[in-house]
């Protein structure tokens, strides 16, 4: 016990955090325990973490091969938990897999197997007909949001990929909705239920606003001018809205990203990027984004259309007021719209005309070099503290991908950086230095 603690505690020190919460706790007990564990658990409580540190801890570091294998629903929640596994220091090779990459990256990265497999069920399940991915040492099998993975379509794949486990020794569920069905095919047969309800935060206020002249937009943009520049997610329920909400910010100046299924993979991560760094404040998004995305913690969102199920309304209210976390759930609403139930009891806000320009604080650079040429996060923050001249508060996020990196500096600044520091040699190689568009 006092060699996990002491495990753990070093773990926590590297992510910066003082301590696990409650159902974390739980969650190491039972997983380490018990073969089958379905964990129920809100938006932003940390399951990811929850699983992974007794995954990681019943790993042999003697053994080269994929000896768990982690399902996720989406791309970003596969870089999210790769992202985690990586920055935790564990020591094991760790990769992602997913629709839309390369599949000549996906032939590089199992070349040599990670102990660690994550993976959407259509890319895995793939691999796993063509053979590239060996299965007789996965002892261990987490299904991360299973629900969601179902209701985007992927049943099959997932019982494909789960009669071909023949060694498997322990499954764990995940989910944040608790009324949630577990398919046949899952083979769970007596789990220890770990059930954390998803009661309403009380540091969540919830407020209504009034839509300006019937008009939802500019009652949209009054509503951001008056929130300032604090960061936060709008909703819309599909992708026509989120163009429609796009051009109608970009008139009125308002920096953003967008986020949505039929957006290409690379614009996807980018627009995360950019939201995460500060570049952009705020992000339009489908549901796509009310779970399983990396996010920084929101100040508020607004539902510029509420969703249709009380599910992904309490999904969508997740992404704010995390983590102990104070946080606003905005809706704009017509003044003889009514609310469906689940979104009622809400305040009233009343705006005040506003015509304040939001100003950008940062831009993004990007860097053409990563991880496969021996950069750190070291050497690029060292480039921009000595050739670049930067103050320690005037050098934002750091993301360092594979082959590339992104780099968050000031916008006053961002011009003068690129002609400085483009055609700088990082290590071995030479990188390009541009704007990130």
């Amino acid at each position: 016990m006092q060699g996990k603690n002491k495990d753990i505690k070093a773990i926590l020190d590297k992510l910066g955090i003082a301590a696990l919460n409650p159902m974390q706790e739980s969650a190491y007990e039972a997983i380490s325990s018990q073969p089958e564990v379905v964990l129920l658990s809100p938006t932003g409580t940390g399951k990811t973490l929850a699983f992974l540190l007794p995954l990681i801890a019943a790993l042999d570091p003697e053994l080269t091969a994929v000896q768990a294998l982690i399902l996720v629903p989406s791309r970003e929640l596969a870089l999210q938990i790769e992202q985690v596994t990586r920055e935790m220091g564990s020591g094991f090779k760790t990769n992602a897999v997913y629709g839309g990459r390369a599949g000549a990256k996906d032939k590089l990265d199992l070349k040599h197997p990670p102990a660690i497999l994550i993976g959407t069920p259509g890319r895995i399940a793939d691999h796993m007909r063509r053979g590239t991915i060996a299965t007789d040492h996965i002892k261990t099998l987490v299904l991360d949001e299973f629900d969601k993975s179902l209701e985007v379509g992927f049943a099959d794949e997932m019982s494909a990929i789960l009669s071909s486990l023949r060694s498997v020794k322990k499954k764990v569920l995940t989910s944040a909705t608790q009324k949630v069905k577990i398919p046949a095919f899952m083979g769970i047969r007596n789990p220890k239920y770990l059930n954390f309800p998803g009661e309403s935060s009380p540091r969540l206020q919830l407020k209504t606003v009034l839509a300006t002249n019937k008009n939802t937009l500019e009652t949209l943009v009054q509503l951001l001018r008056h929130l300032g520049g604090k960061n936060g997610i709008v909703f819309c329920n599909l992708k026509e809205s989120i163009q429609t909400v796009s051009d109608y910010l970009a008139v009125n100046a308002i920096d953003h990203s967008c986020f949505y299924g039929g957006l290409e993979q690379v614009d996807r991560e980018r627009a995360l990027i950019k939201f995460r760094n500060g570049t952009h404040r705020i992000l339009i998004a489908t549901d796509l984004a009310a779970r399983g995305i990396d996010v920084p913690k929101m100040d508020f969102i607004i539902h510029y259309q509420l969703p249709l199920t009380e599910d992904e309304f309490v999904h969508r209210n997740g992404r704010t007021a995390r983590m102990n976390s104070q946080g606003t759930a905005y809706m704009i609403r017509l003044e003889k719209e009514s609310l469906p139930p689940f979104a009622k009891g809400a305040e009233v806000l009343t705006l005040k005309p506003n015509h304040e320009k939001l100003t950008k604080a940062w831009e993004t650079l990007f860097i053409s070099g990563g991880r496969k040429d021996k950069i750190s996060k070291g050497d690029i923050a060292g480039l921009f503290f000595k050739q670049g001249k930067l103050s320690k508060d005037e050098l934002g996020v750091i993301e360092l991908k594979q082959d590339c990196a992104f780099v968050a500096v000031p916008t006053s600044k961002a011009k003068q950086l690129i002609q400085q520091l483009n055609n700088s040699p990082l290590k071995k190689k030479k990188v390009r230095i541009s704007l990130l568009a």
